[in-house]
């Protein structure tokens, strides 16, 4: 046999070697510095690795975690002030939680200060140390080919943040689930990587999707609609979602929290930042949204609308990943 390489193929295949691509590589952030989604982040860190697994199309390497919270002496706060028009009740209740307040308050030693100071710090580095893991360096040393936010919030301290963006935009992979447009608030760059930055949202409430493109893969099949019967639908900030630099997968035809106004609201999108790939959606709040178990309390979702989410998720990882295929053109005109 001339060809060597031919050979060698030949020789492994008898030998039982295998010669399957290897999985894609990726990294999961859950870490919060601001509002904690508890319950959905518990059910992120579950639902992703039996994602992971089921499909074969990429391994999780690394979870990226919240610290474990030390024990930071609180301290009592001030009552909040009366309105002008407090009742004669409210006064007296405003009187009596005054009391308490500066019978507490007069507690805190230089002593409780100190040791109040030491256990943010402390926390703060450990923090620091976990989120170490997002640096460029680490990232190209151990070959990621994504990260994942997962419900994460907060000016999060990466160790080079617009490292982190260029890594992205080399032809990496971006993945953000809900809270991850409430993420980077002060950081210019993170928001025009995603091109969504979270402003708000109402009381939960059913939520009638449209597809914006029915053939993506985080369409995962659902079809033009998809009706969710109840979750917490974010409002994204007036200037940061730009349809003509997005490729929309799901949106409303209405502000979440009026149904009667004709007007076009973000839910899930995706885009090229430079030559990599961004996969973002806002859902995610409801862990009977993450965990497709029937006999989860408090279910709301059906445990089918469940396995429905999990399929968006994993078709906008697949197609950020590039093992999908799918159009990232924008489509400012779908309706």
């Amino acid at each position: 046999m001339k060809n060597p390489i031919a050979l060698t193929f030949a020789l492994a295949c008898l030998a039982g070697v295998s010669f399957a691509a290897e999985k894609k590589r990726v990294v999961v952030c859950t870490v919060t510095t601001g509002f904690r989604h508890g319950g959905s982040i518990a059910e992120a860190e579950k639902t992703l690795p039996k994602l992971a697994k089921e499909s074969g199309a990429f391994e999780i390497v690394e979870f990226v975690r919240q610290p474990d919270a030390p024990k930071i002496p609180q301290r009592p706060r001030k009552p909040k002030a009366l309105a002008p028009n407090a009742s004669d009740k409210d006064k007296a209740r405003y009187a009596d939680d005054l009391k308490k307040f500066e019978a507490e308050n007069a507690k805190w030693t230089p002593e409780l200060v100190a040791e109040e100071k030491a256990a943010k710090e402390g926390f703060d580095a450990a923090v620091k140390k976990s989120l170490a893991a997002l640096s460029p360096e680490h990232l190209r040393a151990e070959k990621i080919d994504a990260v994942i936010f997962a419900d994460t919030t907060g000016d999060l301290p990466l160790p080079d943040k617009e490292g982190f963006i260029k890594w992205i935009e080399d032809g990496h992979a971006f993945v953000g689930m809900h809270s991850a447009s409430d993420t980077f608030h002060q950081f210019k760059g993170y928001g025009e990587m995603l091109q969504g930055e979270f402003k708000t949202h109402g009381k939960q409430v059913p939520a009638d999707l449209v597809a914006g493109d029915t053939s993506h893969p985080a369409n995962a099949g659902i079809g033009s609609k998809w009706d969710l019967k109840q979750e917490e639908m974010y409002e994204m900030k007036d200037g940061s979602h730009d349809r003509s630099k997005v490729h929309v997968i799901w949106f409303l035809k209405h502000p979440p929290q009026q149904p009667d106004k004709a007007e076009y609201a973000a839910v899930s999108w995706c885009r090229l930042a430079g030559t990599g790939r961004v996969f973002y959606t806002s859902l995610g709040h409801r862990e009977d949204l993450w965990n497709d178990d029937p006999a989860l309390p408090g279910r709301i979702n059906s445990p089918e609308t469940s396995k429905q989410y999990q399929a968006h998720i994993l078709g906008g990882i697949k197609w950020a990943l590039g093992l999908a295929s799918g159009d990232a053109t924008p489509n400012p005109d779908v309706k």
